[in-house]
């Protein structure tokens, strides 16, 4: 296999990075005149000076309650600034390839689309897994990534961990694991495969488990290297000091976002057993995240009445492999009773 770094677009290894101001300044102060910032602070709430370029302080906390070290950490404005980036960095733009398995999360391939790479889909099977000897037979030199996500969106399920294993064996390029729904499963995260496999980025996000889906908060874990590739690249100042200070407090309460999971969790498995009973519901897929994959007699027709009682859930039924399916988020518990009762008067 190649190593990571032959990957990397040329440029990108002899690229200088911006150095902001707080780059270059490290210590204790009581005078900042560095950086051209209004010193005043009595009407914005002291957000007149640039935050922290590094999110130290969040790397800080995160690494410690995901097992992992500093330097294997990049936080991101959403883990689409994450998969943004890694197209920058690896991809030659109407050179190279990256593959997608369908039904799974479109922003893969609308990145792969504005970078102008090309990307070649290897579909899930019909019970929604990897196929890794098509994926292998379809790569070659200009395969510089493999996107997988598990679990799965949109149909909600973990995919193999054996599947998973074996493309990291024998993939020649990077893979990245998209994990956005990784608390609500009980499948272990990938990170803990960080020291076997140079080849691999985990995705994960502060938008979900953690309810803060407005902070924009994403992270991806890596090997340090490669996370120090996408320091080089990411803007100076892409996370806003109030995101830090508000992702900051919600890591001091780790045990309600867990409790949130638990209620999510029973949650789901009531709205499977509810749904299970409603005329016109043909299948419900096994899910190990946040939301359903459910097949009905007509799902566009169903989703727009749905809309006009005033519920919303998503319409998948034009997705590869999810004919007349519709993705239901759990909400809460009224939430969840009123989507059934007016599901089941359709």
């Amino acid at each position: 296999m190649r190593n990571w770094k032959e990957l990397l677009r040329p440029h990108i290894l002899d690229l200088k990075p911006y150095s902001s101001a707080r780059d270059e300044f490290s210590g204790a102060a009581k005078v900042f005149l560095d950086a051209n910032e209004n010193p005043f602070t009595e009407s914005n709430q002291g957000w007149n000076r640039y935050p922290d370029p590094h999110q130290v302080a969040i790397k800080q906390k995160l690494a410690k309650l995901k097992g992992v070290k500093q330097d294997q950490l990049f936080i991101g404005n959403g883990s689409d600034e994450a998969i943004d980036l890694l197209f920058r960095i690896f991809c030659e733009p109407g050179k190279d390839a990256v593959i997608t398995c369908p039904p799974t999360y479109g922003m893969y391939g609308v990145s792969a689309a504005i970078h102008n790479v090309n990307n070649v889909i290897v579909p899930l099977t019909d019970d929604y897994q990897l196929q890794p000897k098509e994926i292998l037979k379809v790569a070659n030199a200009s395969t510089k990534m493999l996107f997988i996500c598990s679990p799965n969106n949109p149909t909600g399920n973990s995919l193999r961990v054996d599947d998973i294993t074996y493309l990291l064996q024998n993939f020649d390029g990077i893979v990245i694991i998209d994990e956005a729904y990784i608390d609500f499963s009980a499948q272990e995260s990938w990170t803990s495969g960080l020291t076997h496999y140079p080849n691999l980025v985990v995705l994960q996000t502060m938008s979900k488990a953690w309810g803060l889906a407005s902070v924009r908060i994403g992270m991806a874990y890596a090997n340090a290297e490669l996370i120090a590739v996408l320091d080089k690249v990411k803007p100076p100042y892409n996370i806003s000091g109030p995101n830090q200070e508000i992702v900051l407090r919600a890591l001091e309460d780790a045990a309600k976002k867990d409790e949130e999971v638990r209620q999510i969790l029973a949650e789901r498995d009531w709205l499977t057993q509810k749904l299970s009973s409603v005329k016109g519901v043909k299948q419900i897929y096994p899910s190990d995240a946040n939301f359903l994959l459910v097949q009905v007699n007509d799902a566009h027709q169903k989703y727009g009445q749905l809309i006009e009682r005033g519920v919303v859930v998503r319409d998948r039924s034009n997705v590869a492999l999810c004919n007349d399916c519709l993705r239901i988020t759990v909400g809460t518990k009224e939430e969840n009773q009123k989507m059934v009762e007016e599901l089941a008067a359709l």
